[in-house]
């Protein structure tokens, strides 16, 4: 688990300074848009991923590992969206948007590690094709949940769906560059 822990961190740290440059670069822009174009952002991702999993061959020279960091991003935007609402306007900085990115991502930390201590790290032992299986599954849950206006019987709710994605595209980084 300590492993587990620290690579975790890695692949955030990458991620996280992709986010950190995109707001210096475009602000706080993706604020305006509505959960269900975050869910559609992540299911192009998860479906390029799978296209590049299924063909073995790519025209656009970017393979799986940009598409998981995309993912867990736009996961992370879409976990503040459902804190904060939609906003007309760009309306965090740099440094509001960044808290709020680390917290979305302790969180959902916190949440891996209380899986991973009762799955015993079942994770290693998938492969990257069914981290990706499991991702538009779990995209495919939330459009439905968006479709039933947030409600659930049930189910979990949107944010542990995200959550999942985030983790499991962690995962799949991490199993990719072993």
């Amino acid at each position: 688990m300590q492993d587990t822990s620290k690579q975790y961190d890695e692949v955030i740290a990458t991620c996280r300074e992709l986010f950190v440059n995109k707001m210096k670069d475009y602000g706080s822009a993706w604020r305006i848009l509505r959960l269900p174009s975050l869910t559609d952002q992540i299911f192009i991702k998860a479906q390029r991923i799978r296209s590049l999993q299924e063909k073995k061959t790519r025209k656009v020279n970017e393979g799986e590992a940009s598409e998981f960091i995309g993912i867990i991003n736009y996961s992370v935007m879409a976990l503040i969206q459902l804190d904060k609402g939609v906003a007309d306007q760009p309306d965090l900085s740099v440094e509001e948007a960044t808290k709020l990115y680390d917290e979305k991502i302790a969180q959902t930390k916190t949440l891996m590690e209380a899986k991973n201590h009762d799955y015993g790290e079942a994770w290693r032992d998938l492969r990257v094709s069914s981290l990706t299986d499991l991702i538009l599954q779990k995209l495919l849950r939330v459009k439905q949940i968006e479709g039933n206006e947030g409600r659930t019987l049930v189910s979990e709710g949107i944010d542990a769906n995200y959550q999942d994605m985030i983790n499991y595209a962690v995962f799949a980084l991490i199993l990719l560059n072993p």
